[in-house]
């Protein structure tokens, strides 16, 4: 038994399971405990890449395992709270949250066969995705005033299910070396965002405030590789 290729795996295995929590504590009305298991295994997805590279150990069935973890915590999780935030206004008719889940399955599948994916991301990334659903579905059911602002989340669904399938390039911290610009930027707009969501949720002693910044800094994310997809190409002389 190769020791080096647990370490890994177990990692990857953690990720599986913060995503199984977070499902249930979603069917629960949990949300915030959800949101932290899913950002759980955020961490889990991370470490067992970066852990995988050092130890030189990676595996085909690790490749394999960390995409049914991700589907599970980034996929599967933020469709379950979305539809579970959505039931009591929408009813069944919330189930079409969990396209999500299918959609972050087809784009992981297609990242595992992407050779053009190493350093940066073609399609939002799950992670991205999820946080983004996490932080709204932390927020107070009463922010959605009338019935068809719920109806407006399940478009923005549908949106996000394509954003992660679409042929988008969207930066990485990986590419950092070449787009230095672009992602410092990037960062500066998110520490921006988070200081001013924090400092609403201490003055109006509402945490889902703060975590709502995850939310708020995945659209500055999304805004701002769109920008940069739609700005011209300089031309090579």
């Amino acid at each position: 038994m190769n020791c080096k290729r647990i370490i890994p795996d177990a990692l990857t295995s953690g990720n599986l399971l913060c995503g199984s929590i977070a499902v249930f504590l979603a069917t629960q009305g949990a949300f915030i405990w959800a949101f932290v298991f899913i950002l759980a295994g955020a961490c889990f997805d991370f470490f067992d890449g970066l852990s995988a590279r050092a130890l030189k150990a990676p595996s085909p069935i690790g490749i394999q395992l960390d995409s049914l973890a991700d589907d599970i915590t980034f996929g599967l999780a933020p469709a379950m709270m979305l539809f579970c935030f959505l039931r009591p206004i929408l009813g069944w008719w919330g189930l079409l949250a969990l396209l999500m889940a299918a959609f972050s399955a087809l784009r992981l599948a297609k990242f595992n066969v992407d050779e053009r994916q190493h350093d940066s991301f073609i399609g939002l990334a799950t992670p991205a995705n999820a946080i983004f659903w996490g932080g709204i579905c932390c927020l107070p059911i009463s922010v959605i005033a009338y019935d068809w602002m719920a109806w407006v989340l399940i478009a923005l669904s549908l949106i996000s299910g394509y954003l992660l399938n679409a042929e988008i390039p969207f930066f990485s911290f990986k590419s950092f070396k070449r787009e230095k610009v672009v992602v410092i930027s990037f960062l500066i707009g998110c520490l921006i965002l988070i200081g001013f969501c924090v400092a609403k949720a201490i003055v109006t002693k509402h945490i889902e405030f703060a975590l709502f910044s995850g939310t708020a800094c995945i659209v500055w994310y999304v805004a701002l590789n769109l920008l940069l997809a739609c700005a011209p190409k300089k031309k090579n002389i």
